[in-house]
């Protein structure tokens, strides 16, 4: 497995990390918004981490709203069998209000960091995120949350602080304030605004570490879908459009056998052409993979290699033009 310096944690960790979000099975928000992923199983989950844990996959990312707590529990389940010392383990708060007005109250953030220590079974998380950057009109909660986690690392419940969103803008416009070790971001070869944004260059000029999420765009780049899926209640999947467009689906069957074609000589030429790809210019950068199963464990210990700017240049005409 290769690895990477994840920035200025000085931390090294493997190219491909392992993203737990499904393992929270089908959820549904406080507003009643599907937020999880069906399909999961707990059995399998557990062995997938283990087997992760045997192949070198010791960067372990989950949150305190992945299936209300599901996902985090999991985990804290299986140090008799994994070394805790051997994982260098993430979670985030911020996308559960808990009954008061807006995100990141300061109660909620203090009561969820010790349940996602005792969910999660240690003493200390590695990587904390502020899970998205809302924090409220003229970022109202900011300085209060940036002293609450200051004082969690103090404490040692917290080593490195990180800080996430869906939009790479909204992280990069936050990131002077609250300099993050680690930033983390969506992205992939079809959705990539981390340059345009400015995200790269201050990621960059500030030695963080960067992990991006959803690499496969929920697994939509894949190819493997040759009509509209149907998902069930609490999938987030339903809600995103794509799924539903036989066009696009068709555009991500052709890049997939083109890249199958070109990448012929690796053993997942696909995952690596849309791994390697995001890899190829971020030096201090892990993708994160959603891996629910064994097999899915071994499909992305054979990836983590950084394509050559001429074939990820390649690969994403291949999935933007068809």
């Amino acid at each position: 497995m290769e690895r990477i310096r994840l920035g200025r944690t000085g931390v090294e960790v493997p190219a491909i990390g392992v993203g737990t979000w499904a393992h929270g099975g089908p959820n549904e928000n406080e507003s009643g918004d599907a937020v999880g992923w069906s399909g999961h199983d707990d059995v399998l989950a557990r062995r997938a981490l283990v087997r992760a844990w045997e192949l070198g996959l010791t960067h372990w990312d989950t949150a305190d709203v992945y299936g209300s707590g599901r996902s985090e529990r999991l985990i804290g389940s299986l140090w008799g069998r994994v070394p805790r010392d051997e994982i260098f383990l993430a979670s985030k708060v911020g996308w559960a209000k808990g009954g008061h007005e807006g995100w990141y109250h300061p109660e909620l953030v203090r009561s969820r960091l010790e349940r996602s220590l005792a969910y999660l079974a240690t003493d200390r998380i590695d990587l904390y995120y502020f899970h998205h950057c809302d924090f409220g009109p003229d970022d109202e909660r900011l300085d209060g949350a940036l002293e609450l986690f200051a004082r969690f690392r103090d404490e040692g419940k917290v080593r490195f602080v990180g800080l996430s969103d869906w939009d790479p803008a909204k992280v990069a416009r936050l990131a002077p304030r609250v300099e993050p070790d680690v930033i983390q971001v969506y992205r992939n070869v079809v959705d990539d605004e981390y340059a345009a944004s400015g995200l790269q260059a201050w990621v960059e000029a500030n030695d963080a570490g960067a992990a991006f999420f959803s690499p496969l765009k929920h697994g939509l780049l894949l190819g493997k879908y040759d009509e509209p899926p149907e998902f069930p209640a609490g999938d987030f999947r339903a809600g995103v459009e794509e799924f539903r467009d036989p066009a696009f689906l068709a555009r991500t069957r052709r890049a997939r056998d083109a890249a199958r074609e070109r990448f012929a000589d690796r053993p997942e030429p696909v995952l690596h052409a849309l791994t390697g790809a995001l890899l190829a210019d971020a030096d201090n950068a892990c993708v994160l993979l959603g891996q629910r199963d064994p097999e899915q464990v071994e499909a992305a210990a054979a990836v983590g290699a950084a394509l050559s700017p001429e074939d990820a240049a390649w690969v994403r005409r291949q999935y933007r033009q068809g």
